[in-house]
C-alpha cells in the first residue's frame, strides 16, 4: 500500500456544493480536481465521477452517487479537525452546523476542555476540538 484516502460518496448531485463548502473553510482548502461525467452517463451530466479536495494537510476523494442508496453518511466515522484558536473552532462549528445538525454543542467535557461535534447538511460528521487533546 502506499496510501490511505477518505472517500466521500454523496447523493444528490451535491459532491461538488459539499466540496466547495469545505474547501472555503479551510485556509489551504483547495478542490485538487473533478472529473465529471458527460452527456453519454452512466451518471447525470455534470455530476462529480471522481474528485480529489484537501482540507489541512489531509487528502480526500469524493463522487457522486448515481445510483440511489439505501444507506448514507454516519457518524460512527468522522472528520477530526485540530482548532489552533477559539475563532477556528467557533467558526467551523458555525458554518458546518448550518442547515446540519449539532450532535454535541461547543462546550467542555471531560476529554476536552472546548469541544463540538456536528453533522453537516451533506450528512458528513465533524469532531472539532480545541487545544492539544487527541482523539480518543
Amino acid at each position: 500500500m502506499t496510501s490511505a484516502t477518505p472517500f466521500l460518496m454523496f447523493q444528490g448531485g451535491v459532491a461538488r456544493e459539499a466540496m466547495e463548502l469545505y474547501t472555503s473553510l479551510f485556509d489551504d482548502g483547495e478542490i485538487v480536481s473533478a472529473d465529471t461525467y458527460g452527456a453519454d452517463g452512466p451518471g447525470p451530466e455534470g455530476t462529480v465521477m471522481r474528485a480529489h479536495f484537501r482540507l489541512a494537510g489531509q487528502d480526500f476523494f469524493a463522487s457522486d452517487s448515481f445510483v440511489t442508496h439505501a444507506f448514507d453518511f454516519t457518524p460512527s466515522l468522522s472528520i477530526w479537525i485540530q482548532c489552533e484558536t477559539e475563532e477556528q473552532l467557533t467558526r467551523l462549528f458555525d458554518a458546518l452546523a448550518e442547515g446540519g445538525q449539532p450532535m454535541m454543542p461547543l462546550g467542555g467535557y471531560g476529554f476536552s476542555d472546548r469541544f463540538g461535534w456536528v453533522n453537516d447538511r451533506y450528512g458528513v460528521s465533524w469532531q472539532l476540538n480545541l487545544g492539544g487533546v487527541a482523539a480518543a
